[in-house]
């Protein structure tokens, strides 16, 4: 599989490793856009979330529990953060395997601006 995820997971391309599970796997964006920029992704390949069957939709509250863990461990969960998700094409997601961006660290702005 050429998926930039799935090599990151199987070891093959190097990750700065935040958290890892038997479920998850997070780690620092290389292109920041926030003083933390943490990308959390499920082991188990899943091009966006409308390929998620309901029998392992589990695995949406898993990587929710681990956003919070995060959040708790490198000190935003007070400050507050942002949770990303880009589904499919339109919706701007660049790499076809499901993955949040968690963003925190500095005041970021609102949807809105970001859509001028």
């Amino acid at each position: 599989m050429s998926c930039i995820f799935c090599k990151i997971i199987n070891g093959e391309i190097p990750s700065s490793k935040v958290y890892e599970d038997d479920k998850v796997l997070a780690f620092n964006d290389i292109n920041p856009v926030a003083p933390h920029h943490i990308l959390v992704i499920p082991k188990k390949h899943y091009d966006s979330i409308i390929d998620i069957n309901d029998e392992d939709m589990g695995i949406i509250s898993h990587i929710h529990s681990i956003i919070n863990k995060i959040a708790i461990e490198k000190g935003f969960s007070e400050t507050g953060f942002r949770i990303i998700n880009n589904c499919g094409d339109d919706g701007g997601q660049e790499v076809k395997h499901i993955h949040y961006h968690i963003l925190a660290g500095k005041k970021l702005p609102l949807y809105e601006s970001l859509q001028k």
